[in-house]
């Protein structure tokens, strides 16, 4: 139960979850990780979200990524308000539909060809589909740690052993599935070698985030992407970054540009689409030709390409694109924040250990360094959930789990950023 500021919302959570499983539509919306009931939203704007009680919040979740330039960001409601005017869906190509892929590439060279999809999680399950037919191999390696969608082959984790294949990590899915992805463990070049050695010549493809952000923020130690470019080339494997989060929120040129690698494919998401329904995948036009239909490897969407999220995402990638000293400011503001929660929760001790790269940030709740699943798992979740309760109850609003990245938005001023430090240091000495 929670607290009477919350009577719309506990009113509407006791009806969803009368027909929606859990009562709603992505699992950690529940915030069941921090002993809360969600609050439902009833709108946005800048750096602010206002739930249904009236309730207002600083947003530091920016809808999981997409609103880098903030909610409600008045040029991409022009554009999409416009679209809108000429019709919803074709289900036929749009002059939207190469505009948008032609600023990608300018963004991101490396995607000469680009696949305009729905969500992240059909890019990457794309995207690996099409590094299967390209190769005419079945094993993909992933780490443990990285999500990249609800697929399948994808919902996995590792066996008993750094050698054994992928079990299941989810109910509904066979193990047919499970065994043709194998786990190594991120930043282990050790664990990385030892697969490609123990499967040599049937590794289709390495796939990672080249900045992890869905077990909490965790960079790559130096050298780790170069290696991971360069056992995939002396493999003859692909190397697909997913950049569903990093991509357009490092740089311009995403995760490749900050990092200067150039992987085979990219998956992408969130930023790409400017808050509505968007994803793509691409890479060179030699792998992208095995596609349908000009090759053997089928993807579909009657949706792929919406006329109103094209809108949305040209829009947004103008904005960005026009005014790169927007990466500047969130770098900027994104330190300020990491180094005044670093002086109010470290003062007398190392109560937590902050990661930060650009304006992606995750305070884990652990005072060891954090460069790992496994050290993630030091994290005292419990501490975390007081953390977001006490947070939460003086309008700022993170993320449900110690598992997910702060993400900071053009949106946020100083202000912003000070009043947030001032009732962290409230929660300081708890």
């Amino acid at each position: 139960m929670q607290s009477g500021k919350y009577k719309k919302s506990e009113k509407y959570f006791e009806i969803s979850q009368k027909y929606i499983p859990g009562g709603v539509n992505s699992p950690v919306r529940a915030a069941r990780a921090v002993h809360r009931d969600p609050v439902f939203i009833k709108s946005a704007s800048g750096s602010k979200i206002f739930d249904v009680d009236g309730n207002e919040y600083i947003d530091y979740v920016c809808s999981w990524g997409p609103a880098i330039l903030g909610h409600a960001h008045p040029y991409v409601l022009k554009k999409v308000k416009k679209a809108i005017k000429k019709g919803l869906s074709f289900g036929a190509p749009t002059k939207k539909e190469y505009i948008l892929a032609e600023m990608i590439n300018e963004a991101m060279p490396v995607m000469e060809q680009v696949r305009l999809v729905n969500s992240g999680t059909e890019a990457t399950m794309s995207a690996i589909r099409l590094a299967r037919g390209y190769t005419n191999r079945d094993l993909i390696l992933k780490f443990t740690g990285c999500y990249h969608g609800h697929s399948d082959g994808l919902l996995v984790k590792a066996g008993s052993g750094v050698l054994t294949e992928a079990i299941s990590s989810s109910g509904g899915v066979p193990d047919d599935y499970a065994k043709n992805t194998i786990v190594a463990e991120f930043n282990d070049i050790d664990s990385v070698n030892a697969l490609f050695e123990k499967y040599h010549g049937k590794i289709a493809a390495v796939i990672v985030e080249p900045v992890a952000a869905n077990m909490g923020v965790i960079l790559p130690d130096k050298g780790f992407l170069e290696f991971l470019r360069e056992i995939t080339r002396k493999n003859s494997a692909l190397l697909i970054f997913d950049e569903v989060i990093t991509g357009f929120r490092l740089a311009k040129g995403g995760a490749c540009e900050y990092f200067g690698i150039e992987p085979d494919l990219i998956t992408l998401g969130k930023i790409v689409g400017g808050g509505m329904p968007l994803a793509a995948y691409g890479g060179k036009k030699e792998i992208m030709s095995y596609i349908s239909p000009l090759g053997d490897v089928y993807q579909a969407g009657t949706l792929s390409g919406n006329p109103v999220a094209t809108a949305a995402g040209i829009a947004t990638l103008e904005v960005l694109f026009e005014n790169p000293d927007i990466y500047k400011r969130i770098d900027e503001n994104t330190k300020l924040l990491a180094d005044g929660i670093e002086n109010i929760m470290n003062t007398k001790e190392k109560r937590v250990h902050i990661n930060r790269i650009g304006s992606l940030m995750s305070v884990f709740f652990t005072s060891q360094d954090v460069k790992s699943y496994k050290d993630v798992l030091t994290c005292d979740l419990d501490k975390y959930a007081g953390y977001y309760s006490f947070l939460r109850e003086n309008g700022i609003y993170i993320a449900p789990s110690q598992f997910e990245a702060v993400f900071v938005s053009d949106a946020h001023s100083i202000e912003d950023i000070k009043n947030t430090l001032s009732i962290i240091a409230g929660f300081g000495g708890k």
